[in-house]
């Protein structure tokens, strides 16, 4: 036990967590915690707002596999983290928010800044640790850090402002990391043997896969069943692109290579993956998803084993640790699959080159709203085209966060990793505003790394202000912004179900590559495909020379598949004045 004040205690458990880097807004609540990160080590990155410290946080930690921090005024601008929590929250990222709170001596007064700040986040974050007493400064700071680890997602640490001040004896306490292990003997057993029996085994790589550094263990058990591997909804990371049995990524505007293999499989093994309801959905015209296949589930949370596919084993266990045992119950096992084993690497290898093929060709959308506006704007680059393009030119080892919206969504298609911690996407929460600062927390923990952000320009403008931190702290990235002059996704709802009436989707927007050198970077509008490249290379090569660089790329109105058809219904009128509009 040592003699400290409550801001030393916070500030040396943060220390004894190992952290260094922490995002927020300056304020009076937290200041004197604040007053003494620079000696210890911690460096805080002030940002423009709240939300994107809180989507910072979440990036860093996404990629560092470490908690990520935020921390703010209490009050206005505490609840501005909540679209940022909630998004890493269905990330699973151990963000820690720090929260000051009114004071004890007047909280429910209504006094300056002022509001009950434990039920806002009750319901996105896995622990919530509230300082009841100055003495348990310590004790609770490192159980939120802990708990964060252990639940997998982000924990709250509520502080009242007055408790950073005294003078008490405090323990710091030391981190409790778990060893989650392979899951039950039994049930390893039961999987093993269900998939000595399959004769088209196909396995669905997620998020776990990635948080574990389980992909080669995913990679060995694959290459044992000669089974194809599909990556979860927008976790397009968890297999590397490149291997034979990679077959690209399941959801919304995936891969129908993919789609059209695991149709065919009789067993699923889902490792590291709740089979999300978003992610499973028909797309491009296919109810892919087996309706007869057994499902093997792996999951580190036993909540989700069976909660949205019916499955015929759960594991609760580590996706490499229950890869691994799988592999070795399975290494010396007579396998039906092997059987086939040929048959099926030609189908794989003909789906994939098929898929390829269509989108080579796929350079323009064959609905009647996309042919007028190939009319409208002929000059203008197609968003497929694009998409390629970008593709092409990604350095091998970069770092891509992408927004919500008809673009970024189409880009699902397009997106192929070789390594892990690689694709940042605002998971099933889907807000906009999220890949620009996301991007900003990754470079901040991988700033080797080449850091590319995609965002629409209804996205962009929730969050360009963001550009102000990459300058004053010097942390490079490059954003590309998609400008095509409307909100692409709800757009596309107007057209299929309301008669092109557009309401609220069309944009009028300023030159977003002026705004940025205005800001202090690097800005460039793109209108020629044969640019689009070359520009992407030559802004991440500018990020080694600690160079922001906002590419703005003109593209025309063509719209892709609808976002959310599973949602909308053709409209009914009754009212004799709204007829008309069915």
């Amino acid at each position: 036990m040592t003699l400290m004040t409550p801001s030393e205690a916070f500030v040396e458990t943060l220390v004894a967590n190992g952290v260094t880097e922490v995002f927020g807004i300056v304020g009076s609540a937290c200041m004197d915690a604040l007053d003494i990160f620079p000696a210890a080590g911690i460096r805080y990155v002030p940002i423009v707002h709240e939300q994107g410290a809180g989507h910072m946080a979440d990036g860093y930690s996404r990629v560092s596999g470490r908690h990520g921090v935020c921390m703010a005024q209490n009050g206005p601008g505490v609840t501005n983290f909540v679209t940022a929590i909630a998004a890493a929250y269905w990330a699973h990222s151990p963000v820690v928010m720090i929260a000051p709170e009114s004071g004890t001596a007047t909280m429910g007064l209504g006094g300056f800044q002022e509001t009950n700040q434990l039920p806002i986040f009750s319901e996105i974050t896995k622990f919530q640790g509230h300082v009841n007493n100055p003495r348990r400064m310590a004790e609770i700071t490192g159980r939120c850090f802990d708990r964060a680890m252990l639940e997998m997602g982000p924990t709250h640490l509520n502080i009242p402002r007055d408790y950073f001040y005294g003078e008490y004896d405090y323990d710091i306490p030391e981190p409790i990391r778990i060893e989650r292990g392979p899951g039950g003997t039994r049930v390893l057993n039961e999987a093993a043997e269900t998939l000595a029996s399959a004769k088209f085994p196909v396995i669905v790589s997620g998020g776990g896969v990635i948080n574990s550094a389980g992909v080669e263990a995913c990679m060995a058990l694959a290459e044992l069943l000669g089974a194809p591997v599909v990556n979860s909804y927008l976790h397009n990371d968890s297999f590397p692109a490149s291997h034979p049995l990679w077959c690209g990524s399941l959801g919304y505007q995936g891969s129908k290579a993919g789609m059209k293999l695991i149709s065919q499989a009789d067993v699923v093994l889902a490792l590291g993956t709740r089979l999300g309801p978003f992610g499973t959905l028909p797309q491009h015209g296919l109810d892919y998803w087996p309706k007869d296949a057994k499902i093997i589930q792996v999951d580190a949370d036993p909540k989700m084993l069976g909660l949205v596919k019916k499955i015929t084993v759960g594991l609760c266990g580590d996706a490499r640790e229950a890869a691994e045992a799988l592999t070795e119950r399975l290494q010396n096992k007579e396998m039906a699959c092997h059987a086939n084993r040929e048959d099926r690497l030609s189908k794989i290898k003909a789906e994939k080159a098929e898929w390829e093929a269509e989108l080579d060709a796929w350079h323009h959308e064959s609905d009647p709203y996309s042919l007028d506006m190939i009319k409208e704007d002929p000059d203008l680059m197609h968003p497929r085209q694009m998409l390629r393009e970008l593709e092409k030119a990604m350095p091998a080892d970069a770092m891509v966060s992408t927004d919500i919206g008809n673009i970024c969504s189409v880009a699902n298609s397009y997106l192929r990793f070789e390594q892990p911690r690689s694709m940042f996407a605002a998971m099933s929460f889907g807000n906009c505003g999220y890949a620009f600062p996301t991007i900003i927390g990754a470079k901040m923990a991988a700033p080797d790394r080449p850091a590319v952000s995609y965002a629409g320009e209804g996205a962009w403008g929730m969050s360009f202000g963001e550009i102000l931190t990459c300058v004053r702290e010097n942390i490079p990235v490059t954003a590309v912004v998609f400008n095509n002059r409307q909100w692409g996704a709800e757009k596309k709802n107007q057209v299929d179900f309301y008669g092109r009436r557009f309401v609220g989707s069309n944009l009028d927007n300023p030159s977003f590559a002026a705004i940025a050198k205005s800001m202090g970077a690097e800005g460039q509008v793109i209108e020629q495909l044969s640019d689009v490249g070359p520009a992407l290379h030559a802004a991440c090569e500018a990020q080694k020379e600690g160079k922001t660089t906002i590419l703005e790329i003109i593209v025309n109105r063509e719209l892709g598949d609808p976002f959310r058809r599973d949602a909308l219904s053709m409209p009914v009128r009754h009212l004799e004045k709204y007829k008309a509009y069915v």
